[in-house]
């Protein structure tokens, strides 16, 4: 493969820098609401949001996480969170 190619490869596969994963305890919780409050608030892809009224898993890759922690610390207690730097990762420097 072409260096050229597989490094445009990895600058698109990392579009989003930063894998954000939380848990979030509340009441009431709505997964599609979520959902879609994300989708219209945040800039980023891959998003998964899944559980129940109590307890609900997100995954997103975001550039800005912080404003993704802010939202769903609004929900409930979060926890079990995670900020992954997928460009570093990429970049074989995990750590």
């Amino acid at each position: 493969m072409d260096l050229d190619k597989e490094m445009n490869m990895d600058e698109e596969e990392t579009e989003y820098r930063y894998d954000t994963q939380m848990l979030i305890e509340g009441q009431d919780l709505d997964e599609d609401k979520i959902n879609e409050y994300i989708r219209a608030n945040f800039d980023g892809d891959c998003l998964l949001v899944v559980g129940d009224d109590e307890l609900i898993k997100l995954h997103y890759h975001t550039n800005e996480p912080w404003k993704v922690l802010e939202y769903c610390s609004t929900l409930g207690e979060i926890y079990d969170i995670v900020i992954e730097d997928m460009d570093r990762q990429a970049r074989g420097l995990q750590g």
